[in-house]
């Protein structure tokens, strides 16, 4: 097994699409600083996004993401990171060996995907980059293409650690 292996079969075509959406292209795209890649992966009129601060606690999740704009700017910033930094592993496969997004409930038009991260990525440096959250996506089937409406993201995982 290949470790980009997408773990949906295409007969499941729903969770295939999502899937390869939201692991293999956003993982693509994020390496590649191409917003480009994924723009269209979004309901830009509608979208938002909370940000959980890694928080159990609710009460303290945001919603600093009140417009694609905003996330897209933050997802730059957090790629542009990223590409600075020398890790001592191949980062493509690091991220695919602690992403896991194996739950996902379809029904008719609208989806909840669960995408958890759950690893460490060695540094060039000897450190780690410890992840370990969880996002849960709310996405909508839009002209017969899965689209990201919005999501709850950067929560602790497990929730309630």
């Amino acid at each position: 097994m290949t470790f980009d292996k997408n773990p949906f079969p295409e007969g499941d075509a729903d969770r295939h699409a999502l899937w390869e959406m939201l692991v293999r292209r956003d993982i693509d795209a994020f390496l590649g600083q191409d917003w480009p890649m994924v723009e269209d992966d979004f309901i830009a009129e509608s979208f938002f996004g909370m940000h959980a601060h890694f928080l159990a606690n609710a009460d303290a999740w945001r919603l600093q993401f009140p417009r694609l704009e905003v996330y897209r700017d933050e997802w730059l910033r957090q790629a542009k990171e990223t590409a600075a930094t020398k890790f001592a592993e191949p980062l493509r496969e690091a991220l695919f060996r602690v992403t896991n997004m194996r739950d996902i409930d379809v029904d008719g038009d609208r989806a909840v995907l669960h995408k958890k991260f759950d690893g460490s990525v060695a540094k060039a440096d000897g450190g780690v980059d410890r992840l370990k959250w969880q996002t849960l996506y709310f996405c909508r089937k839009v002209g017969g293409r899965w689209k990201i409406a919005g999501f709850v993201g950067y929560m602790p995982h497990p929730l309630g650690s």
